[in-house]
């Protein structure tokens, strides 16, 4: 079974639409569809934003319906300047930009688990590549690949978003993908995240978020659609 953990629910609703067998339910106040694609299981669910709904979505979504894989989807900003409005990016690994212990030593990003400290999450290399050549046909849109950062807060100005990339190196920001990661790392599930760009490095470009979300989610949909062909 492929689990998607949508950002937005359009996405939802796109993935629900091209569902056979269709069964909902909803668990601490998160809705669940599960169903058939292309021969396909899959389930999918919309996790609301930032990462303890991120996270909450994702143990919730394995503990009830054993996906053997998971990907995230939603938009990010970008932190390159390649990387335009309507781009793709899809992670190969991702990092917690607003985890910080630096004031006890640690390096910013690092994650303290019980038994082991880790600060880059990595996606899965296979789900990765089916899902790069499942955005090849998308009309007007690169597909770039690289780390994705996460954080609790909304990433405007070029300055942040500069230090961030120079940071981590990381190609993206954005709100949830990371926390998908960590559970989905700790729980040993292939996972990768897949991000529509919303608005360009320089901070010149941006289109407004409401207006953006059903071009973000129509490509996603597209992507996942074609995903689910390949795997």
């Amino acid at each position: 079974m492929i689990g998607f953990i949508c950002a937005l629910d359009a996405e939802v609703e796109g993935i629900k639409q091209l569902m056979l067998n269709k069964t909902e339910e909803t668990f601490a106040k998160i809705p669940y569809a599960k169903g058939e694609i292309f021969g396909q299981e899959v389930v999918c669910c919309e996790c609301g934003v930032g990462k303890v709904n991120a996270a909450m979505s994702a143990q919730i979504m394995i503990d009830r319906y054993h996906p053997d894989r998971i990907i995230n989807s939603g938009i990010a900003g970008s932190l390159s300047e390649e990387i335009r409005i309507g781009d793709l990016v899809i992670a190969d690994d991702c990092v917690q930009h607003d985890m910080d212990g630096t004031e006890l030593g640690d390096p910013l990003g690092q994650i303290q688990f019980n038994d082991e400290l880790r600060t880059y999450l990595p996606a899965d290399t296979a789900i990765a590549n089916t899902l790069e050549k499942a955005c090849a046909d998308i009309p007007d849109t690169a597909v770039f690949r690289g780390r994705i950062a996460s954080g609790d807060v909304f990433i405007a100005s070029r300055d942040r978003r500069k230090k961030i990339a120079d940071t981590f190196n990381a190609i993206a920001c954005e709100m949830e993908g990371a926390a998908v990661g960590q559970v989905c790392y700790r729980n040993e599930i292939p996972f990768t995240i897949l991000r529509c760009i919303s608005d360009d490095f320089k901070g010149v470009e941006f289109m407004e978020y409401m207006k953006f979300r059903p071009i973000a989610a129509e490509k996603s949909i597209r992507a996942i659609t074609a995903f689910i062909q390949l795997s």
